[in-house]
């Protein structure tokens, strides 16, 4: 990719992480390249957040066949994935012990530094991005990142796409289960006028029966700067459509006798998604010292999803039809004033607000599927807003070359109401503004060893529509749920070309809600304490030997709460959080034209209920293997082999500790060994 004057303007909107990685003072380790670089004078990004940070360069991820782009964090340190593949809802990642089940979304999610939650925390906007757009991904793990608020409970993960440049890069895939996939990605830099575009579609049968899924992807971004190259602007618009089947979850018996099967159940299940984003970007070099940057945006989220449960009552007519419609837009500014070679002073400040419905109907199984007849019951009709002002300030102080030192502070209020079926209203829980103050410090013992710490909180507030989210007649207010978070850890350089990481965490909430809007359920967890050690190392042998490695040690307690039913939750273990989780990769260039890879993760088992009685599921090793052939200088073929030994396992979950069910496991079967084969075109 050549890279212009323009390309080098990127600022906030484009971090460049590797020039960081690999100095002293720095706790960032990246694994691949990072394409475009950027001048040091622009304003602070994440080589000042330090803790724990990952970045997974875009040539570790344009090459992956995945059905959605959440799974490419797989190859990254301490990464659970929560793989429920039930169409469109297909799972999320998460860390730092925080499951993936929908109860508490502890994961912060930016494209482009734009945040890209639902109102519940969930990760769905990630589904508009497909792996030939991405110029890398950003793993922030912790709590002393001070610029960003809702949701960023356990840190934060931004996908950045490609901007600037000139290239035509494609990519058409054929494999397992009938998947078809063609993307295809543009860019084209002249003078001070850089676009972009992706366009992408997906349809697969799906490995279950009952599991087709259609999608497609149009974006498009268009960046000016100025001749002196200290102002740009810029616009980045996206839109996603997908159409899938749910094939719904098995029981015990239903699974070993087929891995593959939909219950009858299920046949009308299903999900219609629509997503769009539209945002301005605009940064401003205003002198050598000081720099601007602003972001607008607006996101849409329209989802129509059919739903089976289990008929575990009598009435409760057992098939759903649930819509959301969530609309929000935002601004996000920074300012960066390098006031002298030991201290530089950066601020910021956001607001967000979001219009949302949520509705939910109830049918028997005997109804048509096209829902034109009553439904037996409404059970949501909501309308609700959300509105979140925040700001932010740190000192970056380095009294010494060697040393480096970053207080801050972050404060939140929300603001809200909402509407419920029967003319019920209510405004959003009174938390006053949410302090979250953070302190951090590095220290360069040689160039090759760096030892930091770092002391912060962060929060949890209650999302959704409904009570206890929102004060109706006779609910008790709730607190903010206060996480303090500190961590130790040394990165370090054993041998030339190699980085590793050694770091000891700990995490501990108050009044930690386990919250899912979608079903109406709030439980209270109490006190919890999470800790873990991680370890990891990523290393380049030599020209042709790349290989990395990652341990992460992990646990999630209560340490003081009761379930609805009185029971102590003292000692337990929070549900669905595994006790570590582990990657291994080793990819060999043999010359200029061949190239192997093969990959493994691997995750423990994990308790599904509360109260830890009913035994531990979910745990697997996997491997995944590649090769790759240079046919001619623009174009190669690769051939991808995901779950090579073809191991079986699964994602489970409990039906249902929070509100009653079949008191029993149910079961998400993975895929079997699958293959893919690709052809990719880079003009």
């Amino acid at each position: 990719m050549r890279v212009t004057p323009a390309s080098l303007a990127m600022f906030t909107v484009m971090v460049t992480p590797e020039l960081f990685a690999d100095q002293p003072g720095s706790s960032t380790i990246t694994l691949g390249a990072v394409n475009i670089t950027q001048d040091a004078k622009v304003a602070l990004s994440t080589e000042n957040v330090l803790t724990s940070v990952d970045v997974l360069g875009g040539d570790q991820v344009e090459d992956k066949n995945v059905m959605n782009s959440w799974q490419l964090l797989g190859q990254m340190p301490g990464i659970q994935l929560t793989e429920t593949g039930q169409g469109a809802e297909s799972g999320k990642v998460t860390f730092r012990a925080f499951n993936g089940e929908g109860y508490i979304n502890g994961i912060k999610t930016l494209i482009d530094g734009i945040p890209s939650n639902v109102n519940s925390g969930n990760q769905r906007f990630i589904d508009m991005i497909f792996p030939l757009d991405i110029d890398y991904i950003e793993v922030v793990r912790g709590t002393n990142d001070p610029r960003y608020g809702l949701h960023n409970i356990a840190g934060n993960i931004n996908f950045a796409t490609r901007q600037g440049g000139n290239y035509i890069d494609s990519r058409l895939t054929y494999g397992s289960f009938d998947t078809r996939e063609v993307q295809l990605a543009v860019g084209h830099e002249e003078g001070n006028f850089a676009q972009n575009y992706i366009l992408a579609k997906q349809d697969s049968n799906g490995y279950r029966d009952h599991s087709n899924s259609n999608k497609y992807a149009l974006g498009g971004k268009w960046f000016v700067s100025n001749d002196e190259q200290n102002f740009r602007i810029g616009l980045i618009a996206r839109l996603y459509h997908h159409q899938a089947q749910e094939s719904g979850f098995l029981t015990r018996e239903q699974m070993h006798v087929s891995r593959t099967q939909s219950p009858a159940k299920n046949a009308n299940d299903g999900d219609d998604r629509d997503m769009k984003h539209l945002s301005l970007h605009a940064d401003w070099q205003l002198n050598d010292d000081l720099s601007l940057s602003s972001k607008l945006y607006y996101n849409g989220y329209n989802d129509d999803r059919t739903i089976t449960f289990t008929d575990y009552r009598p009435g409760n007519a057992p098939r759903q039809r649930r819509q959301w419609d969530e609309q929000q837009t935002g601004m996000l500014n920074n300012l960066t004033w390098r006031v002298n070679e030991h201290l530089t002073l950066d601020g910021g400040v956001n607001y967000e607000e979001q219009d949302n419905r949520y509705g939910r109907e109830r049918y028997s199984f005997s109804l048509p599927t096209n829902f034109d007849t009553v439904p037996a019951r409404v059970q949501n009709d909501d309308r609700y807003t959300l509105r979140n002002t925040g700001a932010y300030v740190q000192a970056v102080i380095q009294p010494i070359e060697s040393l480096k030192i970053i207080p801050a502070m972050r404060v939140d209020k929300f603001t809200g109401n909402t509407q419920l079926l029967g003319g019920v209203k209510g405004s959003l829980q009174d938390y006053g503004w949410i302090r979250q103050p953070k302190l951090s410090v590095i220290y360069s013992v040689t160039p090759d060893i760096d030892v930091y710490a770092n002391w912060g909180r962060t929060f949890q507030i209650l999302t959704g529509s409904t009570e206890p989210a929102y004060l109706s007649p006779g609910q008790p207010s709730y607190d903010p749920s206060i996480n303090t978070g500190k961590e130790v850890g040394i990165k370090f350089r054993p041998f030339e070309g190699a980085q590793a990481r050694v770091a000891i965490w700990q995490q501990d909430a108050t009044d930690e809600v386990a919250n899912m809007p979608s079903t109406g359920t709030t439980v209270g967890l109490g006190e919890t304490r999470r800790r873990g050690v991680d370890l990891q190392i990523n290393a380049q042998l030599d020209d042709q030997w790349t290989v990395y490695a990652s341990h992460a040690i992990q646990e999630a307690k209560v340490i003081k709460a009761f379930s609805a039913a009185g029971q102590s939750l003292s000692g337990k273990e929070v549900f669905s959080t595994p006790r570590y989780v582990s990657t291994v990769g080793v990819d060999y260039r043999y010359n200029d034209d061949w190239k192997f890879g093969v990959q493994g993760r691997a995750q423990g088992s994990y308790y599904i209920d509360e109260l830890n009685e009913q035994g531990k599921y979910g745990g697997f090793v996997v491997a995944d293997a590649s090769v790759s052939y240079r046919i001619t200088p623009a174009a190669s073929v690769d051939v991808q082999v995901k779950n090579l030994l073809d191991r079986k396992y699964e994602y489970v979950w409990y039906d249902n500790f929070f509100w009653g069910g079949d008191d029993q496991a149910m079961f998400s079967p993975a895929p079997g060994r699958s293959a893919f084969v690709s052809l990719n075109l880079k003009l």
